[in-house]
C-alpha cells in the first residue's frame, strides 16, 4: 500500500510539472494577444481627465469572463416595449421586421420609442449574427441610445474586438466596460441598465447623465458619468441636453436581433 501511494504521488507530481512548465492556456492567450490586430486611432482628441484618446488603439481591453445563463423577466410595473409580436411602441419599422419573435434591426430604419423617458431601468436581449456580416468594426454593430443621444454599444465582442471604448457594453467613445462577458456570436445576450438623465437648470447641465449596466448579469458600468452625446472620433459634449427623450436603437448595416425589451420609468433623486 505504501509503495502504491508513493507511485501515485510521483505521478501527480510529474503531471503538475508538465502542466506548469508547458505552454499552457495562459501563455497561449498571451501570445495571441501580442499578435492581435489593434483597431482604433492615435490621432483623436484626449478624453478629459484620462490618459487615453477617443477610440484609442492602445487602451487596454477589458478582461474576458464567462457570464451566467439566467435572463430577466419583466416586473409587473414595466412598460413592455416588445413582446415578440408587434412594434406598436416604436417608430421606424413595421411588423415585417419581426422574425421568430425577435426584431431584425437590419429590416428597420432604426427604431425610436413613441414615448420619451428620463431616468429609467431598461432590459433588452440582443444577438449578433452567428457569421460575420461585415468587418470587425461592423459585425453585429448597433447600439441603444438613451434620450436619443447617449449610446450603450452593441457589437460582436467575443470573436472580434475593436477599440476598447467601442466594444459591447461601452458607453461609446467614452468608457469601456469593466470586463467583457460576451457570449459567442449568434447567442442571446442581455443588458440591464439604470440610466440617470442629466440634471438641468434651464439649458445648463448641472449634473451629467450616468449609467449602471449589467451585461449578461455582470456589472460592466457602475454609475458611470456620461460625458455628453455620442460622437465618432470626437469629444462628446452636451450640445442639446433634455430632461427626457426617446429610446433609440441604431441600424448600422448588421442583422442584429432584439427581443424581450422592457423599461421602467424612474424618478431618481
Amino acid at each position: 500500500m505504501t509503495c502504491l501511494r508513493y507511485a501515485n504521488l510521483l505521478l501527480a507530481t510529474s503531471c503538475l510539472l508538465v502542466a506548469t512548465t508547458g505552454p499552457g492556456p495562459g501563455r497561449a492567450a498571451a501570445a495571441e494577444a501580442e499578435t492581435e490586430q489593434k483597431y482604433g486611432y492615435d490621432d483623436t482628441p484626449m478624453l478629459p481627465g484620462s490618459p487615453w484618446r477617443v477610440h484609442d488603439r492602445n487602451r487596454p481591453q477589458p478582461e474576458r469572463i464567462i457570464p451566467g445563463q439566467t435572463p430577466a423577466e419583466p416586473p409587473s410595473d414595466a412598460i413592455l416595449l416588445f413582446d415578440g409580436t408587434d412594434l406598436s411602441q416604436w417608430e421606424g419599422a413595421g411588423d415585417e421586421a419581426i422574425e421568430d419573435g425577435a426584431i431584425n434591426v437590419l429590416k428597420t430604419k432604426g427604431l425610436a420609442t413613441k414615448r420619451t423617458f428620463g431616468d429609467c431601468q431598461l432590459h433588452l436581449e440582443w444577438a449578433t449574427p452567428e457569421k460575420a456580416d461585415g468587418s470587425p468594426m461592423n459585425w453585429g454593430n448597433s447600439g441603444v441610445f438613451f434620450q436619443g443621444q447617449y449610446e450603450l454599444q452593441i457589437i460582436e465582442s467575443h470573436d472580434a474586438r475593436i477599440y476598447a471604448d467601442g466594444i459591447a457594453g461601452a458607453i461609446y467613445g467614452q468608457s469601456p466596460p469593466l470586463v467583457n462577458p460576451a457570449r459567442k456570436p449568434g447567442q442571446w445576450q442581455s443588458f440591464d441598465v439604470v440610466f440617470t438623465a442629466p440634471r438641468l437648470e434651464g439649458e445648463k447641465v448641472v449634473a451629467p447623465a450616468r449609467m449602471t449596466v449589467l451585461w449578461n448579469g455582470v456589472l460592466v458600468q457602475y454609475h458611470q458619468q456620461v460625458l455628453g452625446s455620442t460622437l465618432h472620433k470626437t469629444l462628446p459634449t452636451y450640445s442639446s441636453p433634455a430632461a427626457t427623450g426617446p429610446l433609440v436603437i441604431q441600424q448600422h448595416n448588421s442583422a442584429v436581433r432584439l427581443r424581450n425589451l422592457w423599461i421602467r420609468p424612474l424618478d431618481l433623486k
